[in-house]
């Protein structure tokens, strides 16, 4: 019985999946098949990619720190500018300073609009101008923005406020000068300045260290540099020898036209003394007039390996001043291990007593924003120059 249940049960399975074959076969075989290719397979529309746009002004940079060079790159201090912003370069490389972005801007095209482009695109310091009136332009722009100004010029009025001056200030180099001679036995002074605002200032800086050296000053004479002018200064100058040192406060090339007459006016063994103008003329040494004059000056050391670095980086040779935008980037570079991209630049940093090293030896701002350097006193001797009195190392806090 049960065997003939299975049996039926079988059947019954078999016809049933039979049945179930059936009805597939024919409703497969009802199905419309349509006549020519298959319909395109249609897939979802894509969004087009729009382009980022392009924005003004140069690239956004969150990573660095955004520092402005001002300085000018075309008309008649083009070749100063181009050296300056070679010298910036050249010390990021050597700094292998990562964290710094330096762009330039061009001052001769306008200082004001390049201050306002600088600022536009982001950067919180600025290392520059050249020309003190540029820097009585921008001061305000900068001021209001809360971005420092380190100015290459040497104008110590434009010095305070946001302000400070990395240039070499006449009067540090007389007062450096004065004071060597005064200790190798030099009591009483003269000396010869030309005629403009330079002249006056340097008068100023003579008479205070002459005075602050426990010497005097017998004769103090102007010229405009007309041959006329020159002979008149000359006598003057001679009524009150003898004296012990002149100061020619003129480029070297100027002071060695003077040089035989104010020996002569002066009486036998007169020494004469010169500015930091003397440093900037690479001929100096040469002019024979100049022999045994004392000037002081940054120390050339670390300058003259960086003259050779240069020119064989740029092919020509550096302008002297250009060792202040390769010190200014020192500078950044230091003050930049705690400044944090995209914040101000952190200005009191700037008052560190310890003072800075670079190129040009040691120096530090004082309270009036303006760089006090270390100098050194040369003297050219038989076609050269020879150090007498090194600068110092550093500065007592």
């Amino acid at each position: 019985m049960a065997e003939a249940m299975v049996g039926r049960q079988r059947g019954m399975t078999l016809l049933r999946a039979v049945a179930v074959l059936g009805a597939s076969l024919l409703a497969a075989c009802s199905t419309i098949v349509p006549k020519g290719p298959p319909p395109p397979v249609t897939r979802p529309a894509e969004r087009p990619t729009r382009p980022t746009p392009v924005q003004p002004g140069i690239p956004t940079d969150n990573d660095r720190d955004r520092v402005a060079l001002l300085v000018p790159l075309t008309g008649p201090n083009a070749g100063v500018g181009k050296s300056l912003a070679n010298a910036t370069q050249m010390a990021l490389l050597d700094t292998d300073a990562k964290r710094v972005r330096i762009t330039t801007y061009d001052t001769n095209q306008g200082a004001v609009d390049a201050a306002n482009r600088a600022l536009a695109d982001g950067n919180k310091l600025i290392l520059g101008p050249l020309l003190s009136e540029d820097v009585r332009a921008i001061e305000p722009i900068a001021q209001r923005a809360h971005v420092p100004i380190i100015t290459f010029s040497n104008d110590a009025t434009v010095a305070g406020d946001g302000v400070y001056l990395l240039g070499y200030v006449p009067s540090q180099a007389i007062d450096r000068v004065v004071d060597y001679a005064h200790d190798q036995g030099v009591k009483n002074f003269a000396g010869l300045v030309p005629n403009g605002l330079y002249g006056q200032r340097a008068s100023t800086a003579f008479l205070r260290s002459v005075e602050g050296s426990g010497g005097q000053v017998l004769s103090l004479q102007t010229y405009d540099r007309s041959s006329a002018s020159v002979n008149q200064a000359m006598a003057r100058l001679a009524k009150n020898a003898p004296y012990g040192a002149v100061l020619i406060a003129d480029s070297g090339a100027t002071a060695a036209m003077l040089a035989p007459a104010a020996k002569k006016a002066g009486g036998a063994g007169v020494r004469l003394l010169g500015t930091e103008l003397w440093n900037a003329e690479s001929s100096i040494a040469t002019k024979s007039a100049l022999n045994g004059a004392w000037f002081a000056s940054v120390p050339d050391t670390l300058y003259r390996q960086y003259a050779v670095k240069y020119r064989s980086r740029f092919g020509a040779a550096p302008y002297r001043l250009s060792s202040l935008g390769y010190d200014a980037v020192l500078l950044t570079v230091r003050v930049a291990r705690d400044w944090r991209p995209g914040s101000d630049f952190p200005e009191r940093e700037l008052g560190d007593p310890g003072g800075f090293s670079g190129i040009d030896g040691a120096f530090r701002f004082g309270r009036d924003g303006i760089a006090q350097r270390a100098l050194e006193v040369q003297e050219i001797r038989d076609g050269r120059t020879v150090v007498v009195s090194p600068a110092p190392a550093g500065f007592d806090k």
